[in-house]
């Protein structure tokens, strides 16, 4: 985890529903581009942590919404520095091809939230923000990019953060509840 370098950071949860398991060739491109795009978010301007499951790389055994769901959370130290990688870096091909790999959500699949800076969001936590917005809409407790909030507005709906989960490497996680 990088240094904090603001007093709050944004949590990013993304759901992903395979239209193959990993091993299938036709998942193949999608596999290929894991590395590459992890090693991408890890050194792009303004990240500050992903999720991975221990022993490993990255997340995509992790099976926490069901077991043809993948999971992606991570922290970012604004909104402008995730969409920044989200948009405008080798992540965009693997966005643009979602559709080879992932089937369409009829109900919100990304939520975004504020925490304070050296918070580390568990899984569970990013699976009740999502529930959140999918139950109510975007709010300030959970948006999206196309109805974001400020940390300020979030700053008034603090609630205390589920238990961590033990699967998941989580090392410097605070008890500071999420904003």
């Amino acid at each position: 985890m990088t240094a904090p370098a603001h007093a709050v950071h944004l949590a990013e949860l993304n759901v992903a529903t395979l239209r193959h398991p990993l091993d299938d060739p036709r998942m193949t491109p999608f596999v290929e581009m894991l590395d590459p795009v992890n090693a991408a978010a890890d050194g792009a301007p303004g990240f500050v942590w992903r999720l991975v499951e221990e022993g490993t790389a990255d997340a995509t055994r992790l099976r926490p919404a069901g077991e043809d769901v993948i999971v992606n959370l991570s922290v970012w130290e604004t909104q402008e520095a995730l969409w920044d990688f989200t948009y405008r870096s080798g992540h965009l091909e693997a966005l643009q091809r979602r559709r080879e790999w992932f089937h369409r959500h009829v109900e919100a699949h990304l939520a975004l939230w504020w925490i304070p800076a050296g918070h580390l969001p568990t899984v569970g936590e990013a699976l009740e923000r999502l529930a959140d917005l999918r139950a109510h809409g975007p709010s300030p407790r959970a948006f999206t990019f196309a109805s974001p909030y400020t940390a300020a507005e979030a700053a008034g709906n603090a609630r205390p953060v589920p238990a961590s989960d033990p699967a998941v490497v989580q090392t410097g996680q605070d008890a500071t509840p999420a904003l």
